[in-house]
């Protein structure tokens, strides 16, 4: 399957081909190198420049260093299948594994949920070459912006197996130990990606289609050229009024469907477009998912307090892993979602309780509500787009993987339990070279009304590391005073500091003021240049796909 895959991305590989031709200049007119340079073999040049920008060199030149060939293909078929036998080699867990788990029901479900995990990130490995290759869609810089969200998934799903073992269980360090080398190789063809996107923007290097000519990402309408006519009127439609959906829900039986499972099981197997799903108001008391194969769902309610999702499964009450006691899930890419609420009842009681989440690429949530109290939103890969949306919790209540704009929303901390803490954000980046994280843009940060009279007795923080390389940015953002001066918090005394990116841009509020923040290195106070990478044109190069959900955003700064 994978060489068929490689063979797909041909025009992925012409680029592979530019970069090394560009690297091997730069390094011709390094005098320093230059002997040690003739001293290599063509092969060895290849992989050590193709290496250049990897943290794990060492994993990466003995991936590469065994190619015998000149052909840059063979390289990246070679890093391609190295990294897929890693994570497979993580997949068949040894039986001393299982036996050691013996009739531990949380350990037994947390190897069962690995083996799930890691099965997605096998798919996710197969699927990215897959869509590289289809060059009619997308110009070269949007492939390789998409490959490096597939990638990354890779390493959420990942972190999410290891983070479902408790730090007690003694099969812990071994299953994170059986990790390592796929998520170092996972991270080399990451940062092998990424440089080559910057040679590319630092070139202005232009890349055609196979007809010869550049492609045009949006029309004049602004909306994705791939897009039909079809579709632009229907997102075009901001209230949906006039929209005739696919598919109608309702409990009061005037509709097609009385579930909204019901509905997604009609989608259609030779779908053109979008499906769309109205779902009338009422509160629905079921657990739903949006499957991989059900692209391209719009699903929108009669707002996110009429139209509600609902369930109670908790990490500590139903005996689950963190990401299966969500009560919504979007798997499928290209999700736009517009006036509905998911939430979950479990309470601060239940623990870990997730109303929604999502590893959905270019998925998009517009005036959506999300209610609960510990890990309330689960952003667990890709990229992905909230908007004028209400997200309310207490612990790690917007945590993940994922890379995720938040934008011209209100976040509502909480009252926790009496030996809790609030901490808006809990990112879960573990790699240098991943483009994930979450940014945090002209919203407000609010206490609830229970909160307010012991906000000085219940501390709450912007955000605490929860992996080495979390990454939050909170930009143009109104923080009240519920916000602790530190901001921060470390997740324990032994979690690495040096490593980790909080940011913060021109935000207002009593809680905005910086000169009471913890004296991390990490914390950085960024200029305007600075901040507009995280912008969700930049970040999650938002521009073409939100767009298309016909979103209000903002694709840079406010001001």
């Amino acid at each position: 399957m994978l060489g068929k895959v490689v063979a797909s991305g041909v025009s992925l590989i012409l680029v592979v081909g530019v970069v090394i031709g560009v690297v091997a200049v730069v390094n011709h007119q390094n005098g320093s190198n230059t002997a040690k340079n003739e001293n290599m073999t063509p092969q060895m040049k290849m992989a050590s420049q193709l290496c250049q920008p990897t943290s794990y060199k060492e994993a990466c030149t003995k991936t590469l260093g065994s190619v015998n060939s000149t052909d840059p293909k063979e390289f990246v078929k070679a890093a391609i299948m190295a990294t897929s036998d890693a994570v497979k080699k993580a997949f068949n867990f040894s039986e001393d594994i299982v036996v050691q788990a013996g009739k531990e029901e949380r350990t037994k479900m947390a190897l069962d949920d690995c083996k799930e995990l890691l099965d997605y990130a096998v798919q996710e490995l197969q699927a990215t070459f897959s869509t590289v290759g289809e060059s009619s869609m997308h110009t070269m810089k949007d492939r390789i912006d998409e490959l490096r969200s597939w990638m990354s998934a890779v390493l959420a799903y990942q972190e999410t197996c290891v983070d479902g073992f408790s730090d007690k269980s003694p099969i812990k360090p071994v299953i994170q130990q059986g990790m390592i080398d796929a998520s170092h190789l996972t991270d080399n063809v990451l940062a092998i990606m990424g440089q080559m996107s910057e040679f590319m923007k630092s070139l202005g290097l232009q890349f055609n289609s196979p007809g010869g000519t550049t492609r045009k990402l949006s029309s004049a309408d602004g909306y994705p050229t791939w897009m039909s006519a079809a579709d632009r009127k229907l997102l075009a439609s901001g209230n949906n009024a006039g929209v005739t959906p696919n598919a109608v829900v309702a409990q009061d039986g005037s509709g097609q469907y009385k579930t909204i499972m019901e509905a997604l099981a009609a989608y259609p197997k030779d779908l053109k477009g979008r499906y769309v799903i109205y779902v009338k108001a009422g509160t629905y008391r079921e657990y739903v998912t949006v499957a991989k194969d059900q692209t391209n769902v719009f699903m929108y309610g009669d707002g996110p307090r009429q139209t509600v999702v609902t369930g109670d499964k908790s990490f500590h009450k139903s005996n689950l892993g963190t990401w299966k006691t969500a009560t919504f899930v979007v798997e499928a890419d290209s999700f736009v979602c517009k006036s509905m609420g998911f939430e979950n009842t479990a309470g601060p009681e239940g623990h870990q309780a997730v109303a929604l989440r999502v590893n959905s690429d270019m998925a998009t949530f517009f005036n959506c509500r999300m209610e609960a109290y510990q890990d309330t939103l689960l952003y667990q890969a890709k990229r992905q787009f909230y908007r004028n949306c209400v997200i309310s919790g207490t612990v790690d209540f917007i945590f993940g993987y994922g890379a995720a704009v938040i934008q011209n929303s209100t976040l509502i901390l909480r009252r926790p339990m009496d030996n809790q803490q609030n901490f808006l954000t809990a990112d879960g980046r573990k790699e240098q070279h991943s483009p994930t994280g979450v940014v945090i843009h002209n919203c407000q940060i609010v206490p609830e009304d229970k909160l307010v009279p012991e906000k000085a007795k219940i501390p709450s923080y912007l955000g605490r590391p929860w992996k080495p390389y979390s990454r939050a940015i909170f930009m143009e953002s109104e923080i009240s005073d519920a916000i602790h001066p530190e901001g921060y918090m470390k997740w324990n005394e032994t979690a690495p500091i040096d490593t980790l990116y909080y940011g913060e841009y021109a935000n207002t509020g009593p809680g905005a003021a910086t000169n009471g923040r913890v004296k991390w290195n990490s914390i950085h106070f960024l200029n305007r240049d600075e901040a507009l990478k995280f912008t969700a044109g930049a970040f999650i190069q938002g521009e073409p796909w939100i767009n298309a959900a016909e979103v209000p955003f903002l694709a840079g700064l406010k001001a």
